[in-house]
């Protein structure tokens, strides 16, 4: 068995979760958009469940939109917004993930243009350069909350009242979007708290399902969908309604509590601390950031060799997201800090999660040292 340190890749699903799934798979199976009584039975379920994620974000439930995961749900704000106004500029960071930064540059190739925010060496936008990226014709203002490599806490809620007393003076509106993946278990995501206009979340970074995620849309933000076909969600995101996975999701979203928050911040803190390996670093910040999250910088030496020979102990971690996992470029998040390429390479990300153990700590910590002290050994980076 593994000890599983990667949680910010993805999380297992919750006992509790699973169980109130289960019975949507075979036993109330019935299509939510059918007129008979298992059709109009699964309806049901997807209206609380939409229900019960609008409690979480404090929204109306209409304003909950269900996708197939962050990605859909990154890529339905950034197009569907910027599409929607016939956009001349937005504005974004240069350490968001993939699926807002891939959709920014299909933008541009539009004829959009997009301004990529740099951040400061511990991971976070400083207002004041964002207020000075703003133009007449700034349409849309993308910033993701948590960092899924180094667990950095945008300020949010800040950014929201800038936008807020900005759009004050202005005649054409600002929307803010916000990808809060990796902040639902860790950070308050009332929207209007926030003032954001679009939120997007996922069901397997809080321990419910694969393949489920949702976007909040704030009433009367223009929107142009992505996806066409039947008319399903008022034609916003059509398709079949995946309803075990969004009975999974709301589940998740029901069981997040902030107590599990001082357990894992307890966890990492030891981890830390019984870190014993010279030329070590962390990247971003060390307060402003969730609890779950460590990123090691080992000098001399190859994060992805550091993961296969943790594996091969049965510890599971990751150098930085999954989702670039294939990649040889270092991560372009840390490069974004001012770390050189050589540096970059060396990184080991380590997520807890609420499953997470101190022997799972113990693991990794007895296996690190000979693993760094065997890769330098044989490192041309030496």
């Amino acid at each position: 068995m593994f000890h599983y340190l990667d949680n910010a890749a993805t999380t297992p699903v919750d006992s509790r979760v699973l169980k109130a799934m289960l019975p949507y798979f075979s036993k109330n199976f019935g299509n939510a958009s059918s007129l008979h009584q298992p059709g109009l039975d699964n309806r049901v379920a997807v209206d609380r469940s939409q229900a019960k994620i609008a409690r979480f974000l404090g929204c109306n439930k209409e304003e909950v939109y269900f996708t197939s995961g962050a990605t859909e749900s990154d890529n339905m704000a950034v197009l569907g917004l910027a599409r929607a106004v016939k956009g001349k500029h937005i504005i974004t960071t240069k350490i968001e993930h993939d699926a807002v930064l891939e959709p920014c540059r299909r933008l541009e190739k539009e004829g959009v243009e997009v301004t990529y925010l740099p951040v400061n060496s511990h991971g976070l936008v400083e207002l004041k350069n964002l207020e000075k990226s703003i133009k007449e014709n700034t349409v849309l203002v993308s910033v993701m909350y948590v960092n899924n490599e180094i667990g950095t806490i945008q300020p949010i809620a800040e950014i929201g009242k800038m936008i807020k007393r900005l759009n004050q003076k202005r005649k054409n509106k600002i929307y803010f979007f916000t990808d809060a993946v990796q902040a639902l278990n860790y950070c308050d995501c009332n929207v209007d708290k926030l003032g954001v206009d679009l939120l997007a979340l996922s069901g397997h970074k809080i321990y419910g399902p694969k393949g489920i995620g949702a976007l909040y849309l704030r009433k009367g933000t223009p929107f142009a969908p992505i996806i066409f076909g039947g008319h399903q969600q008022a034609n916003v995101r059509p398709g079949t309604y995946n309803v075990p996975g969004i009975v999974g999701l709301a589940k998740a979203v029901e069981l997040i509590s902030s107590k599990e928050n001082g357990k894992i911040r307890k966890l990492r803190d030891y981890l830390i601390k019984k870190v014993k390996i010279k030329d070590v670093f962390i990247n971003g910040d060390l307060v402003k950031r969730v609890s779950s999250n460590v990123n090691f910088i080992f000098k001399g030496v190859e994060g992805e060799s550091v993961v296969l020979m943790l594996s091969e102990k049965k510890i599971a971690a990751s150098t930085g997201s999954a989702c670039s996992s294939g990649s040889l470029e270092p991560s372009h998040v840390l490069l974004a800090l001012g770390l050189k390429p050589e540096m970059a390479h060396g990184s080991l990300r380590v997520t807890l999660g609420r499953f997470t153990k101190k022997e799972d700590l113990d693991a990794l910590l007895k296996e690190l040292p000979l693993i760094i002290k065997r890769l330098r050994q044989m490192s041309p980076l030496k």
